[in-house]
């Protein structure tokens, strides 16, 4: 009877180890690092939708070379030292062959250093830093959404004709986003003098509201025809219904210079009316200029979530795509062949066509000026979103950085420029 146990449980055992074995050779595992909570945790959430839904599409259809896509979840809380131990755990100990996510362009750098050390593929979900595929490009790292420079650029022609000559004030989130949207601002409307048009800083990711009230009561001591709210997710929002409820937004215009969905939402219809901003991409832009892929993906989204997509889902479900496609091209999960998959890669999914450039990973594609709708043409929406009109667009093309342009960053900071190691990066030892 001893004997007979034995025999059943060795067969039980050799039974679920291969049954193990099996399900890990069918399976690739994906790093998903969003915020789940913290002050960008509204984009989080969408990223997280977005992501699932492509996994399942990818499942259905097969997986990636066979493979079902295994995902791999953490709390990012848009903290840089969470972010390592979490990109740590999801290479170390889950093996996973890629890494997206951010809405924090800190996170995303951190993640993006990680990734390069231990030659893993890291796609940047939602990090508008020009720094992310500036001064801290990297091979590994692949940028999807656009950055600060590219949207600066698309709302800075629009500004300079309606407010020239115009006195701005900023207000700006105290890390590598905020500092790096606020240049390109300056630079695209002319207002690089300090002196003239003002600037505060506010902390993040900590800022209070005594922080926004001091501001904004500086702010409207000195009256400037221009609020530039260099803050992003909750930030922007708490920000925004301070400065409505001061009387601001009577006697100046209103600037967000990196604009979502879910951050109109959190300002609200009433509070966001008039408000100026851009984005690479919003729920209107397929069905304005006829995208089949990006409508099909909207209302897919809408169907399952009673809710229209944000950018930060668009990309994150762009992102699992492309990175599907590159696979099947290299024939390979290695991330040498992938990149080189990647690399001068057009591809069209839920917008007009985007390419991710050679030189530094940045995808290149169409930039969007956007003006916030009124309150009741707001609310006219099924789901109460409608909150974008977009006023002009630019190419990608003419809304990126030059290679000229990025090599003098790259110089400047000291960078090679090619894309290679990170512990060979830098000119000088």
């Amino acid at each position: 009877m001893k004997q007979k146990c034995l025999v059943y449980f060795f067969f039980n055992y050799l039974l679920i180890s291969q049954l193990s074995m099996a399900m890990s050779n069918d399976t690739i595992k994906i790093g998903l690092n969003y915020p789940r909570t913290g002050p960008y945790s509204v984009q989080g959430l969408d990223q997280l939708r977005a992501s699932s839904m492509a996994v399942l599409e990818i499942n259905n259809n097969g997986g990636i070379l066979g493979k079902k896509i295994e995902l791999v979840i953490r709390d990012s809380q848009s903290s840089p030292e969470i972010t390592q131990k979490n990109v740590h755990e999801m290479i170390d100990t889950h093996q996973v062959k890629m890494i997206f996510g951010g809405s924090s362009s800190a996170v995303a750098i951190a993640a993006s250093h990680i990734c390069q050390k231990k030659e893993v593929i890291f796609f940047g979900t939602l990090t508008y830093s020009t720094a992310t595929t500036g001064i801290n490009a990297h091979r590994h790292t692949f940028r999807e959404c656009y950055n600060s420079w590219m949207g600066a650029k698309a709302i800075g022609s629009y500004l300079k004709k309606k407010f020239h000559n115009k006195k701005y004030f900023y207000i700006t989130a105290d890390y590598t986003w905020g500092h790096t949207t606020e240049n390109a601002m300056r630079k695209f409307t002319n207002t690089e003098n300090v002196q003239k048009h003002i600037g505060l800083k506010i902390p993040f990711p900590n800022a209070t509201e005594s922080h926004f009230k001091r501001s904004l009561g500086f702010a409207k001591m000195i009256s400037p025809n221009v609020l530039v709210l260099v803050l992003f997710g909750k930030d922007m929002e708490n920000a925004i219904r301070l400065a409505t409820s001061m009387g601001m937004k009577a006697n100046m215009q209103v600037v967000v210079p990196n604009l979502t969905l879910g951050m109109a939402e959190g300002g609200g219809p009433k509070v966001m009316e008039g408000v100026i901003g851009a984005l690479p991409w919003c729920w209107k832009v397929p069905y304005q200029y006829n995208y089949p892929k990006g409508k099909a993906f909207v209302e897919k989204f809408a169907r399952a979530y009673n809710r229209y997509p944000s950018t930060s889902g668009a990309s994150a479900y762009t992102i699992l795509l492309e990175y599907k496609e590159a696979v099947e091209r290299a024939g390979s999960f290695n991330a040498s062949p992938v990149i080189l998959a990647l690399e001068g890669h057009m591809y069209k999914h839920l917008k007009d066509t985007q390419i991710w450039r050679e030189f530094d990973h940045q995808s290149i594609q169409t930039v969007y000026a956007v003006k916030c709708k009124l309150k009741k043409d707001v609310l006219r929406d099924k789901y109460k979103q409608d909150y974008f009109d977009i006023i002009s667009n630019i190419s990608g093309k003419q809304a990126a950085r030059t290679r000229k342009e990025w090599d003098q960053i790259r110089l400047k900071a000291g960078k090679k420029l090619e894309l290679e190691s990170l512990n060979t990066q830098h000119i000088n030892p």
